[in-house]
């Protein structure tokens, strides 16, 4: 068993020191962009963490096979290339995906 705190609590702490502490006081607009750029890599962070043992991601070999069947103009599992998007947009931009879904 891992000692605590985990690496996302880790990342939980310093999100919540950022969005309740830094962002709240910040009067540069250049340091509260930068806030909030940092928070949202800590969100990427954090979702990675979640998703790891349950991703149905590609593997590099099968994005380049992928790849190379669409340039081909071959048909490819659109079924299986869109569960690949939407597991990286449940990690990058969670927003972006339940707009679209």
């Amino acid at each position: 068993m891992p000692d605590r705190p985990d690496a996302s609590e880790l990342i939980e702490a310093v999100f919540e020191f950022l969005a309740g502490e830094v962002l709240p006081i910040a009067d540069d607009q250049r340091l509260k962009f930068r806030t909030l750029v940092a928070m949202n890599a800590l969100g990427i962070a954090r979702r990675e963490l979640e998703a790891s043992s349950n991703t149905v991601l590609l593997d590099d070999g099968q994005l380049a096979d992928l790849a190379a069947r669409i340039r081909a103009g071959e048909s490819v599992d659109l079924a299986l290339l869109k569960a690949h998007v939407a597991e990286k947009l449940r990690i990058s931009n969670p927003a972006y995906l339940e707009k679209y879904e």
